[in-house]
């Protein structure tokens, strides 16, 4: 059984969403689930399942970085039978075209990790990308429910302070915004045959240094969740 996560099997739903925030994990469950059950606590992970307009879902906080989702992806996956995994957490935005509090939903995941190669060897540069029928799902939900998106391609940095990387570049060949999870959560749904996609809010902006507090990151990012979960339900 999984080596992070306390939950028995059938407790954790086949539709799971992912912040890196536990307490945002915390904070999905108590607002738009109905009775919301915590199955872990397990280094403060907090994890809940509860149901969202009849159907199961559960919130697994994840943690900051590529090794960390990775971990809760896999047992997700392997110990627990997750069949689509949402990302939703926040991004830096790099493209002129978005801005602070909008919405983004990752068509794929470039990224500076070592782990294509670690998995494909020299040579290979795998593409991450989303799963296109939550992709769509997600994209029509938004606009059923009147929330702007953009969707485009991110970049998963391997490190938060960065300071070699051109990102000007990367915004030049379309990258519009950037934060630390989503090509590991791509490459090991594709591994493992099951869907996921990533669903992001603009927290801040790399370019004209437009930020957000650290208690709207945590609590204020409903339009994210609504997309993500209006998603799940109907793909």
């Amino acid at each position: 059984m999984s080596n992070h996560l306390e939950a028995k099997m059938g407790d954790i739903a086949d539709t799971v969403l992912m912040p890196g925030d536990p307490l945002r994990a915390k904070y999905i469950a108590e607002t738009f689930l109905e009775n919301p059950v915590c199955y872990n606590k397990v280094r403060n992970a907090f994890g809940y399942t509860g149901t969202y307009k009849g159907h199961r879902i559960s919130v697994q906080g994840t943690g900051m970085g590529i090794p960390s989702i990775s971990i809760y992806a896999h047992e997700l996956i392997n110990d627990y039978g997750a069949k689509k995994l949402f990302r939703v957490g926040t991004a830096g935005g790099m493209s002129p075209d978005v801005h602070v509090r909008d919405v983004v939903l990752a068509q794929g995941s470039t990224t500076d990790s070592a782990i294509i190669h670690n998995v494909f060897g020299g040579g290979i540069y795998y593409a991450t990308l989303s799963d296109f029928g939550l992709l769509d799902a997600a994209y029509h939900a938004a606009k059923d429910m009147q929330i702007p998106v953009k969707v485009g391609n991110i970049l998963a940095e391997d490190r938060f302070y960065n300071d070699e990387m051109d990102r000007q570049k990367l915004v030049d060949y379309g990258v519009i915004a950037t934060e630390m999870e989503s090509a590991a959560l791509f490459l090991i749904a594709a591994k493992y045959h099951v869907k996921a996609l990533s669903v992001l809010t603009i927290s801040n902006h790399l370019v004209t240094g437009e930020s957000t507090s650290p208690e709207e990151r945590e609590t204020s990012f409903n339009d994210m969740i609504k997309v993500a979960l209006e998603a799940a339900i109907a793909e």
